[in-house]
């Protein structure tokens, strides 16, 4: 009898159970292993992305091409946006450091990346952190604080809530070199701040 009622009403589905806690917490730690980032270290190791990011505030809003490539402990990020014929690059030491290039009033420094982003374009922009969620691992604890992630059947990350943000995974593509599923869609936001971005391409630098 349910079956047929099930045959006779369009919208039955099945619905997957919610993933077991400890094999999803034993996922993402193996996780975080293969990728190096066992202690919550975003600087670490060398890996690159392609794709197109757009950012929104509230009030302003941009959109454009992002390389993203880390290596050695450092960060670099070139972001451009074709229609303007406009380009940023941000580059961050092992140390923290980071100079942002490409601003009218030419190149700037300072001791925190996302810091100098903020002031210099008023985008709040979660550099560090970033360095972990692009690819779908919470950051320390010790700099955001405890991190609540939700899975998926699959055991991959449905979403992350860390440091006030959260940041939602829909879409998952393998990498060649980790032979992990990575990101394919990521949207991260805090208040009125929304950082979107689709991957083209990883790659490992």
């Amino acid at each position: 009898m349910a079956a047929l009622a099930c045959l006779l009403l369009a919208g039955c589905r099945t619905i997957a159970p919610p993933p077991d806690s400890t094999a999803a917490a034993a996922a993402q730690q193996a996780r975080a292993t293969t990728l190096g980032l066992a202690n919550g270290d975003c600087a670490a190791p060398g890996w690159a992305l392609a794709g197109r990011v757009a950012l929104s505030n509230g009030r302003d809003g941009g959109s454009g091409q992002l390389e993203w490539t880390q290596g050695g402990g450092r960060t670099h990020l070139l972001l451009s946006a074709p229609i303007t014929r406009q380009s940023w690059m941000l580059d961050v030491d092992p140390r923290g450091g980071a100079t942002l290039q490409g601003l009218p009033e030419g190149s700037l420094g300072g001791d925190d990346a996302a810091q100098l982003v903020r002031d210099a374009t008023g985008w709040d922009i979660p550099v560090a952190a970033l360095g972990c969620w692009l690819r779908g691992v919470a950051a320390a604890e010790v700099a955001l604080g405890v991190a609540r992630i939700d899975f998926g059947a699959d055991l991959l990350p449905l979403r992350i809530e860390q440091g006030g943000w959260t940041v939602e995974y829909s879409g998952w593509k393998p990498d060649p070199f980790s032979r992990l599923p990575m990101p394919a869609r990521i949207n991260a936001r805090r208040g009125e701040d929304r950082v979107r971005l689709v991957v083209d391409r990883w790659g490992l630098e």
